[in-house]
């Protein structure tokens, strides 16, 4: 099994998200997060001032699969995830050495 990381951006979510669908994976956990890569931010004035954003938002998502389904998800994931932008994200693959599915009890690969 591994664990799929990507952050994108926040307006990319609902198109990776029905990505991933076409191809049959339903289960992700999605999170709000704050960063910065190349891109370093930018400058915004307010007030009058001017100032340094240098976390933009992005999205984290995060889905666990079957060795066999990772290369289809990746594929999905930085077609739909890609603007040819800077700032367009990251997709990082971490093994995942067991699961648990608390209800069930079931382990390994059917409780994914």
């Amino acid at each position: 099994m591994k664990k799929i990381e990507a952050i994108i951006k926040p307006f990319k979510v609902e198109e990776v998200k029905a990505a991933l669908s076409e191809i049959g994976i339903e289960g992700m956990t999605v999170t709000e997060v704050k960063g910065f890569g190349r891109q370093k931010g930018h400058t915004e004035i307010y007030r009058g001032s001017e100032y340094t954003v240098d976390f933009l938002p992005k999205i984290k998502l995060e889905v666990v699969l079957a060795d066999e389904a990772v290369d289809g998800a990746i594929k999905a994931i930085v077609e739909s995830a890609k603007t040819g932008k800077i700032g367009d994200g990251k997709v990082f693959v971490l093994p995942v050495e067991n699961t648990i599915r608390i209800r069930t009890g079931e382990m390994g690969d059917q409780a994914v």
